[in-house]
């Protein structure tokens, strides 16, 4: 009889002994599932950050530039007003003849008046930034040109600017009023943009500008013309 009790003891035993050893085990892994999980959720908010950190760059960069273009073209409506009135005052100008002033001493005192705020209109244009588009002899451009007629010219290459109606405008990068021109027609065709971009060799690769903080700033608005204002 005590064979067999010694062999029931024994068995009890080792199956004590594996449930402990199970027992040490699932501890010991318990520890590596933490650590695992602790990682998986370390990734994700640094993830979550970054984008988060991405897009606040992203809006402060859109507001910058926004605010700068409110400032650039605030006055676009005054100066709109304004480029109408120097077209009177040259109309007027135009309006008197050279025998009409060498004939009347305080005409030709007037006109010289005249001349002096006109010349005082394109310094105070040119302090603001706003170009006056004059194109005679230049080829056609329909971002910058308004064709109002055209001319039959034999010796002037087809879409070459011979006459302009009234000049246009433009602040900065953005049209403000289109020249309206006259072209000629029937003269020899213009020769093409591309042959004379062929020939000139390319341009070095421009450099990524950076702001203050080091970042990489985004193309500056108005690098091609908005004519909706």
């Amino acid at each position: 009889m005590a064979e067999p009790e010694a062999d029931a003891v024994a068995e009890t035993e080792a199956v004590a002994e594996a449930d402990a050893v199970a027992e040490a085990e699932t501890e010991a892994a318990a520890p590596a599932d933490a650590t695992a999980a602790l990682q998986a959720e370390v990734a994700l908010l640094k993830d979550q950050l970054l984008r988060a950190l991405a897009e606040t760059e992203n809006l402060r960069r859109r507001s910058r530039r926004e605010r700068d273009d409110a400032i650039k073209y605030a006055a676009v409506p005054f100066i709109r007003d304004l480029v109408g009135a120097t077209d009177n005052l040259r109309r007027a100008m135009a309006s008197v003849s050279p025998e009409a002033l060498e004939a009347d001493e305080h005409l030709k005192t007037l006109m010289a008046g005249l001349e002096m705020t006109e010349m005082e209109f394109a310094t105070v244009f040119e302090r603001h930034h706003i170009v006056k588009i004059d194109p005679i002899g230049a080829r056609l451009d329909p971002h910058s040109h308004e064709a109002m007629f055209e001319v039959p010219d034999t010796e002037t290459p087809s879409g070459t600017v011979v006459q302009v109606v009234q000049p246009g405008y433009r602040l900065h990068d953005r049209l403000l009023r289109p020249a309206q021109v006259g072209v000629a027609k029937g003269g020899p065709a213009a020769e093409p943009q591309a042959s004379k971009q062929e020939a000139s060799p390319p341009p070095p690769d421009p450099q990524p500008e950076t702001n203050s903080a080091g970042n990489d700033d985004e193309t500056p608005p108005g690098s091609t013309v908005d004519t909706s204002v």
